[in-house]
């Protein structure tokens, strides 16, 4: 088997706009540290590639080179491409054909779903129409799974989708843990994953023809531990790294995995959380599926005491994961927003 390695991200469909002017993003980013009047093209450059089948080699030498180039691409950029994941296409494309039927169906059928009630744990919405381009419908799906009834078999593929999902989370965050020298089980034990609270957040970006509404989501970055996604059509997703937007043009059927919040608290900031940002693909129609795997809801996050020393002080507050989630704008749980400015020490 071929060693993981860097290497450069394949662009395997239409790119997006290619539009040349700038825009201001300062004030949808600047908490984030993200420089305004910057161009929508973003760059093609390296992102590091993990091997997932790696992790359960029988050759340990294998097992600890995955574990390496992870911990690398953590720390060096805060996202990274999974091969080799053991997720059946069937079940990929079977997942992104249903996400279009539900998105397709009329607005009656969606609408019923449009709630800030914080006991909800579905929610359909659209973006500012005047600034963005998406829809999108929000699902908790662990540790119970919710999900729209009303469209046949949408349920059932959607949960498999996210149990498999999950699996590969939960292989990577063990990774993760043996990366910064600690026990495998480390993270999955300290953030009590098996009551884990993670959400999907299906996004739907029509094709734009004109400049009008060329970004689907601001630069942001996001709750939780890991953040794993997965698209029908590449072209549209920008990660920043080193002062660059760099285009994640990645074959549909990988996962594109970020650092999340959280995992930036547990690790004291040695692990940062990714700042992304979407633009709106002016060929094709792109439809996404992020699983935000977290803590459960009554975990208290804070920096482990193995990142704390004399020259290492706490950055960040203790709060649990519901607080964390309850204290955006809206305090529901299912809207998943960041606030990891308001923590920091």
């Amino acid at each position: 088997m071929a060693a993981v390695k860097i290497a450069s991200v394949l662009s395997q469909s239409p790119p997006v706009s290619s539009m040349s002017r700038s825009i201001s993003i300062r004030d949808h980013s600047e908490d984030i540290g993200v420089n305004s009047n910057d161009s929508l093209l973003g760059v093609d450059d390296a992102i590091p590639i993990i091997d997932c089948s790696m992790f359960s080699s029988n050759d340990p030498d294998q097992r600890s080179q995955a574990v390496q180039i992870l911990g690398n691409a953590c720390l060096e950029y805060g996202f990274f491409v999974v091969i080799n994941h053991g997720i059946p296409d069937s079940l990929i494309n079977g997942t992104m054909d249903m996400l279009i039927r539900f998105f397709d169906q009329e607005e009656e059928e969606k609408i019923k779903y449009e709630t800030n009630d914080s006991s909800d744990r579905i929610r359909w919405g659209r973006g500012d129409v005047n600034r963005v381009s998406r829809e999108f419908i929000k699902m908790a799906s662990h540790p119970q799974f919710h999900c729209p009834t009303e469209l046949h078999g949408f349920r059932e593929v959607l949960h498999e989708f996210s149990k498999r999902l999950r699996e590969v989370g939960i292989v990577l965050l063990r990774g993760i843990s043996k990366s910064v020298g600690l026990d495998e089980a480390y993270i999955e034990q300290a953030m009590d994953l098996e009551s884990g609270y993670d959400f999907l957040a299906a996004n739907d970006y029509p094709p734009r023809t004109s400049a009008t509404n060329a970004i689907g989501q601001f630069p942001h970055i996001d709750p939780g531990l890991l953040i794993l996604l997965m698209q029908n059509a590449s072209g549209g997703l920008q990660l920043l790294h080193k002062g660059n937007w760099l285009n994640a043009n990645i074959n549909p059927n990988w996962i594109i995995d970020s650092v999340a919040d959280h995992l930036e608290v547990l690790t004291n900031g040695k692990y940062r959380s990714t700042i992304h940002r979407v633009i709106v693909n002016n060929e094709v129609r792109r439809v996404t599926l992020p699983l935000f795997l977290g803590p459960s809801l009554d975990t208290m996050v804070r920096p482990s005491p193995e990142f704390i020393d004399d020259n290492n002080r706490p950055a960040y507050q203790g709060m649990t994961y519901r607080d964390y989630l309850e204290s955006n704008h809206r305090h529901v749980i299912i809207e998943g927003k960041s606030c990891l400015k308001q923590i920091r020490l």
